[in-house]
């Protein structure tokens, strides 16, 4: 399964799964999530800086779980797994 998920954006459609041009992405490291990629173009810096929650069935609380990620220290073209949350 985790090869399918290489490669694709969090969130979008089966139809068009791959990074659009134009648009800024970070990659999703470790958890459930990991190896998508994760849309922030139009975030400014200090949005980027706080860390996301994203929603997942594949985490530890199954369906209606969410996935933590924050950005990585100097690299913020990578959020690091930090754990998961009901």
């Amino acid at each position: 399964m985790w090869e399918v998920l290489n490669g694709r954006v969090y969130g979008t459609d089966h139809d068009h799964p791959g990074p659009r041009p134009g648009r800024r992405c970070a990659g999703l490291v470790g958890g459930p999530l990991d190896s998508l990629l994760l849309d922030i173009t139009g975030w400014r810096r200090d949005e980027a800086g706080i860390g996301v929650a994203l929603a997942t069935e594949l985490g530890q609380f199954g369906p209606g779980g969410r996935a933590l990620y924050d950005p990585r220290p100097g690299d913020p073209a990578r959020f690091d797994w930090t754990g998961d949350t009901p």
